[in-house]
């Protein structure tokens, strides 16, 4: 059995070599290693698959959100609510920019933000709500377009997890997740879905007057060189990793269903554990063909008997790699703690943080390496 890898990056890399490699060595040939075109023609790509006006790409996933915001006009003090669940770039650039972050709790199935929750930590200074789509799961956008509709609040996705979902609304129609809201911004960290070889980010938006600030916000606000018309940053994704985007662009949906398969077999293996929660996919409650609102970015079970610091050793015992994506909640992080925030307004991010833990997903798993993975986990916790 081959080495079991929490994400296989170098076996994806063995698939799309050749591609990969004239990729980088066009950029290499070109010497246009910032703004080339091969920037520009992923950006173009990227825009047809979302089925979305303006795509702007930049750095990081991280940069993607502030400059979002930044775009937006929120000014000091503004209320953004996010939820509590999820990596700390989320609030971090909520506080970076002085905004004031508001943490609610989460779904219990999906870990997404908890529409009830949400509604009732709005307040007169709310401006914006920022749904993570966590692990791959899109969240409740009917829901939190109805309730940003009625308050007059921006909508910002966190798409960093989520990019090739699509999401179904209640009237039947789709849409790619991050093309949602106002705005949506996605990572292109190497263990993503769609990863690059280094750092990179988007922005995604069908808000020409936004997208045109958006563009000059990543290039230290320039829109004609030298001539700074708005409050900028440096953040660009360099050509080297947009050669890299676009090779592996046509290959997204294609990961997206490996991803799926592996979230069937394990769901399969641990369908009758009474110690195991599975993942649940919002649109229909299991992994299915039609709805595609999740392409797990993660494989993230919650273990019911109190054993899952247990098995987490066990596993890598055994040599199969795991991890507890979140340890801690926001709300109890040092830099984001606030009197604000009270236990019992926690309940399920406070029990997930105790009992998730995510398994080895990418798109390279083989049956032998996910029988080996399940019975693992079933066998310890008879």
């Amino acid at each position: 059995m081959k080495k079991i890898q929490m994400v296989d990056l170098q076996g994806q890399y063995q698939q799309i070599k050749e591609t990969v490699d004239n990729s980088i060595q066009e950029v290499l040939n070109s010497s246009t290693y910032i703004n080339g075109p091969l920037v520009k023609e992923f950006q173009k790509n990227l825009e047809d698959y979302l089925d979305v006006k303006h795509v702007i790409p930049c750095a990081n996933g991280t940069d993607a959100l502030q400059i979002a915001m930044m775009g937006l006009g929120l000014e000091q003090g503004d209320e953004v609510i996010t939820a509590d669940f999820t990596f700390a770039a989320t609030v971090e650039v909520i506080a970076l920019l002085k905004l004031t972050p508001v943490l609610v709790d989460v779904d219990p199935k999906t870990y997404n933000i908890d529409i009830d929750a949400l509604k009732k930590a709005i307040t007169p200074k709310t401006k914006a709500i920022v749904p993570v789509h966590l692990f791959g799961q899109v969240a409740n956008m009917d829901a939190i377009l109805e309730i940003a509709k009625e308050h007059s609040l921006f909508v910002i996705e966190d798409n960093a997890q989520a990019i090739g979902a699509d999401y179904t609304f209640k009237n039947g129609t789709k849409q790619k997740a991050g093309t949602i809201g106002n705005v949506g911004t996605t990572s292109f960290f190497p263990s993503k879905n769609l990863g690059c070889y280094g750092d990179g980010g988007a922005i995604f938006t069908n808000d020409d007057e936004l997208a045109h600030t958006l563009r000059g916000i990543v290039n230290h606000g320039m829109y004609t060189r030298y001539y700074h018309d708005v409050v900028g940053v440096n953040s660009r994704l360099d050509s080297i990793q947009a050669g890299v985007l676009k090779a592996k662009l046509p290959l997204l949906d294609s990961y997206c269903e490996a991803r799926r398969n592996a979230a069937r077999f394990y769901n399969n293996a641990f369908a009758n554990n009474s110690n195991i929660i599975t993942p649940t996919t919002a649109s229909c409650g299991e992994v299915c063909d039609t709805c595609n609102c999740h392409v797990f970015h993660q494989y993230t079970l919650q273990i019911t008997n109190g054993k899952r610091d247990e098995l987490h050793k066990h596993l890598l015992d055994k040599g199969i790699p795991n991890a507890i994506y979140y340890p801690v909640a926001l709300h109890s992080q040092k830099a984001y703690k606030d009197t604000r925030y009270k236990e019992e307004n926690f309940p399920v991010t406070n029990n997930l943080i105790k009992t998730v833990i995510s398994l080895p997903m990418h798109t390279e798993l083989d049956t032998e390496q996910l029988t080996f993975i399940t019975e693992s986990i079933t066998s310890f916790l008879k």
